[in-house]
């Protein structure tokens, strides 16, 4: 498999071979054909041992696993840096992390990460001017808002999730933004935590095929899960609660304390088992991504790729080992 940073000869070869597979008919003869559909889905800072498909055997990953044996499973697939900004301003612009001009995760106060330029030519400007829609949703970290490297500026006709992948540490947040309007999320004021937003990221993304579905789109998801915070709706945590024995504790930020919703990661009592439940989560929610494709005829004129943006990390609880 190519390497991330040529991510954009590989979404060309990917779109030229499946034209020239949809421009013949069973008689020979060329049809006419739109162009495919491309969804990429990143995961943040998911390792690839965290997958059956690569050996995973402690929970299971039906959605993910299917993908791989019906597609293609990379064993030589490397992200462009090991931490968020630099690997996703990498895949965003097809630079080795010599050229591409995020290379750390330098914030910007009070919320954002340093911009990536406004002369960045970006894979969503590519893709735009191929005429595509281009829509991302889920996290963001290459531009603070009202700058000019926040996603609209870049390419995306739409976006939805966290500008700052510090916020994006938390999975029950203040608010959200959808494109430059901030979504205040009521469920989680004060010490609630009422609204999960990697179900809300995902049902936009979901909205995003349907309203999309007669037109080529590009849909870029980068899944704020697995990372780092192991929090998750108790009815998704009940089903490994007691399964990974010994557990692992870890004593975060709670209500209250100065960082509560504010980039540091919350208690979480039972890690093992919510680190599985979020990765199980994950694969359900790539695979109704492939069954919305299917549902609405898409499946044969889309690509759709999956990756991780990191490997795995020791931080809030994870345990690799």
């Amino acid at each position: 498999m190519i390497k991330q940073t040529r991510f954009v000869i590989l979404i060309l070869s990917g779109i030229f071979l499946l034209n020239s597979c949809n421009k013949q008919s069973k008689t020979g003869e060329e049809t006419t054909s739109s162009q495919p559909n491309i969804v990429y889905i990143l995961a943040d800072d998911l390792g690839y041992g965290d997958l059956g498909c690569y050996g995973q055997s402690r929970f299971q990953t039906p959605n993910l696993d299917k993908m791989a044996r019906e597609g293609m499973l990379f064993t030589q697939h490397y992200a462009g840096t090991t931490v968020c900004a630099p690997s996703r301003s990498s895949l965003m612009t097809g630079q080795h992390t010599g050229h591409t001009p995020i290379r750390g995760n330098k914030e910007v106060q009070p919320e954002g990460q340093w911009p990536i330029p406004d002369g960045t030519f970006t894979i969503a400007e590519m893709l735009k001017q191929a005429g595509y829609v281009t829509g991302g949703f889920g996290k963001w970290g290459l531009g603070y808002p009202g700058s000019e490297g926040e996603p609209n500026n870049q390419g995306f006709d739409e976006f939805f999730g966290y500008n700052c992948q510090r916020l994006a540490h938390n999975y029950y947040p203040s608010y959200l933004w959808d494109n430059q309007t901030k979504i205040i999320l009521e469920g989680n004021q004060g010490d609630k935590f009422g609204d999960y937003a990697a179900e809300l990221i995902h049902e936009k993304a979901l909205q995003f095929i349907e309203k999309n579905k007669d037109k080529p789109f590009f849909l870029y998801y980068p899944n704020v899960i697995p990372h780092a915070e192991l929090l998750l709706p108790e009815e998704n945590l009940a089903e490994f609660r007691g399964q990974f024995l010994s557990e692992k504790e870890f004593k975060g930020a709670e209500p209250g304390d100065e960082d509560f919703r504010n980039g540091a990661y919350g208690t979480q009592a039972e890690s093992h088992a919510a680190f599985a439940a979020m990765v199980t989560l994950l694969d359900q929610q790539v695979g109704e991504v492939l069954a919305k494709l299917k549902e609405l005829g898409l499946e044969n004129n889309t690509i759709v790729m999956f990756s991780s943006d990191n490997g795995p990390h020791q931080e809030g609880g994870a345990d690799p080992d």
